[in-house]
């Protein structure tokens, strides 16, 4: 397929009945059974689902770790199946399991980090400052990643994640384990990529909270499908059950299910 350079009205992310098929000895699972979806460029999407749901396939597909097995899907104006050495180089993705070396300092993490997207070294060093003064990583450069706390170990991840100046940023769960302030700064920190660099940005998260105070509309997940998306405020009116409802409260009125929880009764 030849390559286009994206015009400024298409979506961040376009996806099509993206699926994947696992094939067993007892038979076909049905991981994603057609996920339809249109992020603009700079939204904040969280993208919500139980256990089981789906969502972490999905999240793996869009990041080009999985290949679909139907669908497609263009992702900052690239076909992922056709063009994934371009989607990769257009995206920055933070794991849930992060992948810090414990032995590296975060100067080394973050120029290397560069080298992998084929930075000059000199240019590498500049953009690892330059994510140190942005995300207040300006004493920690020379601190060996096992010495940082679980919040700032967070935000070395995500500038990992923004070394390559992506035009999409995936995190996957990107506060599970921290305390309420660690949160609340990685919140800030997120609004600020999205309000200074204009950054789309598409979040797994099993706090609903989060979803609710971060994300400009959410899509819920469960068995592989899409079974409602829409403002928070949109789904807590229209699924919530009762007035000032929750969005875990139409979470729940949805999947039947918390979100990484076994049933609960509604």
């Amino acid at each position: 397929m030849t390559s286009r350079p994206p015009s400024p009205s298409e979506p961040a992310l376009d996806i099509r009945s993206l699926s994947l098929t696992y094939t067993l000895k007892s038979g076909p699972v049905h991981a994603v059974r057609g996920i339809d979806l249109s992020v603009p460029r700079g939204e904040i999407l969280g993208f919500l689902g139980p256990n089981g749901a789906g969502k972490t396939t999905t999240l793996r597909m869009l990041t080009t770790l999985l290949r679909p097995t139907g669908g497609t899907a263009r992702i900052a104006g690239h076909d992922l199946r056709a063009e994934p050495s371009a989607v990769r180089s257009r995206i920055g993705y933070v794991a849930q399991a992060g992948g810090l070396d414990p032995a590296c300092g975060v100067r080394e993490e973050l120029v290397t980090q560069g080298r992998l997207h084929r930075m000059p070294k000199d240019q590498a060093r500049r953009r690892a400052d330059e994510l140190a003064a942005d995300l207040g990583l300006d004493g920690l450069m020379d601190r060996p990643t096992a010495a940082l706390s679980g919040g700032q170990r967070r935000r070395v991840e995500i500038a990992l994640g923004l070394v390559n100046h992506p035009q999409v940023l995936f995190l996957d769960e990107p506060t599970t384990g921290l305390d309420p302030g660690s949160r609340a700064e990685l919140w800030d920190l997120v609004r600020r990529v999205r309000r200074e660099q204009g950054t789309t940005v598409f979040l797994t998260t099993h706090y609903l909270d989060e979803a609710d105070a971060l994300a400009d509309r959410v899509v819920i997940v469960d068995g592989g499908r899409v079974v409602a998306q829409g403002t928070p405020e949109a789904l807590k009116r229209d699924h919530g059950r009762r007035p000032g409802a929750s969005l875990q409260d139409a979470f729940l009125a949805l999947t039947g299910r918390g979100p990484s929880h076994e049933p609960v009764a509604v």
